[in-house]
């Protein structure tokens, strides 16, 4: 009696444990927030240069690279400021990459989260140099308070952000 116990409740477990590790599910943050997708092909052609000066919002990290301050705008990419004269700053550009939350720079090169992608992007031609990816998890629900459900997610869209309701 004791082992036909300990074999159902085996079996509970390993259904349930099956259930929540399937592809077919992921989170969705209940309540404050939504996740937004977009395709891998999106993805894989997101990250550029653009001259449009953006408000500055959700701000993460800072470099300075004379006489460039790099700040990352969560989710969005990275601001471009010219400080050449730092009594009158300069928007100069933005650097688009969707998912970004963190970023580092080395020499001429700027490493950024494009997602799920480590993306390297040359500070000097303005170009992505290099992209590897699937090396990061998605990005986490805001205040960790999530639920998973099988949810109606596109094959091969990847989650860059959670927007706020």
């Amino acid at each position: 009696m004791q082992m036909k116990k300990i074999f159902l409740l085996s079996v509970v477990v390993v259904i349930a444990i099956t259930a929540f590790t399937s592809d077919n599910w992921y989170y969705h943050k209940s309540g404050d927030y939504r996740p937004l997708f977009i395709s891998r092909v999106e993805l894989d052609n997101s990250v550029r240069y653009i001259s449009e000066k953006r408000d500055v919002k959700n701000t993460g990290k800072i470099y300075y690279r004379k006489p460039y301050l790099y700040m990352n705008e969560r989710y969005k990419g990275v601001h471009v400021i010219n400080l050449g004269n730092p009594a009158n700053p300069v928007k100069e550009g933005f650097i688009l990459a969707p998912g970004c939350i963190d970023m580092a720079v080395k020499g001429n090169i700027l490493y950024i989260d494009n997602a799920v992608d480590l993306v390297s992007f040359d500070l000097d031609t303005k170009q992505v140099t290099k992209r590897i990816q699937n090396v990061f998890p998605e990005p986490a629900a805001p205040g960790n308070s999530y639920s998973y459900y099988n949810g109606n997610r596109p094959e091969g869209y990847i989650l860059v952000e959670w927007r706020k309701n």
